[in-house]
């Protein structure tokens, strides 16, 4: 019998692929269990040719799925692996040049949450014979570049298949890496045309079925010793909670240990889900779009407890968060370049779940003190009752987002997954929305990538799925984001993938003009209006007669338009509760009016205003910005 198997270089690649199976505790899954591919001259021939082979002589061996651009293939991968806790992803096949560029933005999005996606672009040819072919990038003083040497920052490892024997170690450092909880991201093999098609005789124990575990690193003894002395010390600690507390399904340890000491929490985007809303230890976000309770909670500490969290500027609230001038920082992290963010001397390099449990141990009896805990309750009230009032009806023609929000809330099932990523969506869900189960926040802003509210729910809704979960999810969009990534709507409607889609239309990018007026630029060019040739700008009355419910219901979706008028949120309701009764997809459009706000938190990021400006605006703003900036500490220690 043969040892050996002869095989393309693509061939071997996607049984390699389909026969990698990731083990952590109990659970055994497939680590990629499919793939997204858009094919051109540079993969049709390669990766094309293996995927339609392994189709037909298998079709459960790799399945491929269709996309409709290249950069919501990633997305659709992180979302998956979000559902999943970073146990499972999906590869993304790219031709060369256009193709593989479309990719950069979803490599460098999955880099920034440390969420792995596998990319397959292809390369120009590695024996450069007809030299430069279509979609070439040429540099006169390098040769050899190439577009996809450009995904070298944007991805946690990255490597070329310059000739077939190289393959071997490729694929076995870049499962490595996608599996490492401390390293993945976006793993990107580089695949030159010709060689995707050479022929290689494969050795048949690289074809068989491997597992990858994931690595839980126990705290060690001494680190975790100081945490408890500081701990035990301390009057007022806070817990960040992180990202990493779910990927490490920590969710339960956490809440037994807050219940044990009741030490407070606050919640960084990624780590939404970790305690459901109404605990009474969960103040919710934390940092600039956090909630008035967790930031005054923040504002007192003595020791902050970061566990998974990258401590991003949202967080800290560009560093004004936490004012406590002996502030004392604890960083559970199985990243070590996490754990010592902001010069913490006490950083735990360990998994959440191992830590949690040992740190349930050691501090047993400990237990905030009472007047600490009073005004944390208070807080927590106080913010409750801000949140009920911002989500009742307003009976206005045009709702504002908070109340859209509200309605959204009080028609999901408590298990529903919300999935949103750029614009002001994301910092009033931070603050408003009530999660009620681990997976059901899904806010992308470690990359805040516009674009990806679509194809990241759809990659969500495929994870929960593959998993037999029937639950909703439902996407969150505005107009800008809507316009920048939203033919994926095409692919949940080829492939019969159920996502409910509310579009909040506010004519412009609703965010970046709120803050265009907090730095002094009075909105300039975040309305959607017709060009004002006279005045050179876009800030007049006219608005642009898109229409996009028509556009989502081209796509095959059943589209409800909801009416301007004192009904809106009603009729918001019943759209929403006959999408849930739905199995198709449907998109609801509501107008909305981009200037009422959610409730104030008290947090600040820091976006630099011009130090001099002849508009009047622009010297308002940069005197409150230098107040502002003036509470901000290194926060070392």
């Amino acid at each position: 019998m043969s040892s050996t198997k002869r095989m393309t270089v693509s061939q071997a690649l996607i049984e390699f692929l389909a026969n990698q199976w990731t083990v952590d505790g109990e659970i055994r899954e497939r680590t990629i269990p499919g793939v997204f591919g858009i094919f051109g001259h540079g993969n049709v021939a390669g990766i094309g040719q293996a995927l339609k082979q392994a189709n037909t002589e298998n079709p459960n061996l790799m399945p491929y799925y269709q996309a409709r651009n290249e950069q919501a293939m990633v997305h659709q991968s992180v979302g998956y692996a979000r559902m999943h806790r970073r146990r499972a992803t999906f590869a993304s096949a790219a031709s060369v040049g256009p193709g593989a560029a479309n990719m950069l933005t979803g490599a460098a999005l999955a880099t920034t949450n440390r969420l792995p996606a596998l990319l397959l672009p292809s390369d120009t040819f590695a024996t450069r014979v007809a030299d430069p072919v279509l979609q070439q990038l040429e540099q006169p003083w390098d040769i050899g570049l190439t577009v996809n040497d450009a995904f070298r920052p944007l991805s946690k490892f990255f490597d070329r298949v310059q000739r077939p024997e190289q393959l071997y170690s490729i694929a076995l450092a870049a499962m490595r890496v996608l599996t490492d909880p401390a390293e993945t991201g976006a793993v990107t093999i580089s695949l030159p045309e010709d060689v995707q098609a050479e022929a290689l005789d494969v050795p048949l124990e690289f074809l068989q079925e491997r597992e990858w575990h994931i690595r839980r690193p126990l705290p060690e003894r001494g680190p975790l010793a100081r945490a408890v002395t500081a701990i035990r010390a301390a009057n007022a600690p806070v817990i960040v909670a992180g990202g990493g507390v779910l990927y490490s399904g920590a969710e339960d340890l956490l809440r037994e240990l807050v219940e044990a000491t009741g030490i407070p929490v606050g919640t960084s985007q990624a780590g939404g889900g970790v305690l459901a809303w109404d605990h009474p230890q969960n103040l919710g976000g934390i940092g600039a779009t956090g909630t008035l309770a967790a930031n005054r909670a923040a504002a007192e500490a003595d020791v902050i407890i970061g566990i998974g969290t990258r401590y991003s500027d949202f967080t800290t609230a560009s560093r004004t968060a936490f004012q406590n001038p002996h502030v004392t920082f604890i960083n559970v992290n199985v990243a070590p370049f996490d754990a010592y963010k902001h010069g913490s001397q006490v950083g735990v390099i360990a998994d959440a779940r191992e830590t949690l449990r040992e740190l349930l141990i050691e501090l047993e009896g400990y237990e905030v003190p009472q007047a600490f805990a009073a005004r944390v309750a208070r807080e927590k009230s106080l913010w409750d009752a801000a949140v009920d009032h911002a989500f009742e009806p307003s009976g206005l023609d045009l709702p504002g987002q908070p109340e859209i929000i509200g309605a959204v809330q009080r028609a999901s099932a408590p298990e529903d997954v919300v999935v949103q990523a750029a614009g002001s969506l994301p910092g009033d869900l931070h603050k408003l929305w009530r999660v009620r189960d681990p997976l059901g926040y899904h806010v992308e802003y470690a990359f805040s990538c516009m674009g990806y509210e679509i194809a990241g729910g759809l990659g969500a809704k495929r994870g929960l799925l593959a998993a037999g979960d029937e639950r909703d999810v439902i996407v969150m969009v505005g107009d800008g984001s809507y316009l920048m990534l939203n033919t994926e709507l095409v692919t949940a409607v080829a492939e019969g993938i159920k996502l409910i889609v509310v579009l909040i239309q506010n004519h412009g990018y609703a965010s970046i003009g709120h803050l265009s007026e907090t730095v002094g630029s009075e909105r300039f060019g975040t309305w959607y209006r017709t060009y004002d040739s006279a005045a050179r700008n876009f800030q007049g009355d006219e608005i642009l007669p898109v229409d996009l419910a028509a556009n989502a219901r081209s796509y095959g979706l059943d589209v409800v338009e909801i009416e301007p008028g004192s009904n809106a949120i009603r009729d918001l309701s019943d759209a929403l509760a006959a999408a849930k009764a739905s199995t198709a997809s449907t998109l609801i459009h509501i107008n909305s009016d981009p200037l009422i706000y959610a409730p104030e938190g008290e947090g600040w990021w820091d976006v630099p205003v011009p130090q001099v400006s002849t508009l009047n605006s622009t010297q308002q703003a940069r005197a409150e910005y230098e107040q502002q900036q003036a509470r901000q500490r290194p926060l070392l220690g």
